[in-house]
């Protein structure tokens, strides 16, 4: 791999306004899916609902109560690359077993296509 964001062991955070509740540490990737450990961190359990709701609604196979899940996710989130700047877009999946998985954009959906 060349790009140095998903070279295993390298940090990605996660952040609720100005605070850090998750670092997500890369394992590996399976593109265009980026696969990590998490440590959950204070702030972390109140988004945990959303996750496990995200995750049951998917195996449901209920896309349209997956997709609100993720929304929800979305605005109340951040996603940063190891060095620290945020991620445009992202489809963020944190697991009940500690693990997570997730995809990036470097642009806005809302600038894409214009």
């Amino acid at each position: 791999m060349n790009n140095p964001n998903l070279t295993t062991g390298s940090v990605w955070r996660l952040h609720h306004g100005d605070h850090e509740i998750a670092r997500l540490t890369v394992t590996g990737a399976d593109m265009p899916w980026v696969h990590a450990e998490v440590e959950t961190l204070t702030g972390f359990a109140e988004f945990r609902p959303d996750f496990a709701g995200q995750e049951r609604a998917i195996d449901e196979e209920d896309w349209e109560r997956a997709e609100a899940c993720c929304t929800r996710i979305q605005s109340a989130l951040t996603l940063t690359f190891p060095d620290g700047s945020p991620v445009a877009e992202f489809m963020l999946h944190i697991h009940d077993d500690g693990t997570a998985g997730w995809r990036w954009y470097d642009e806005s959906f809302d600038g894409m296509g214009q």
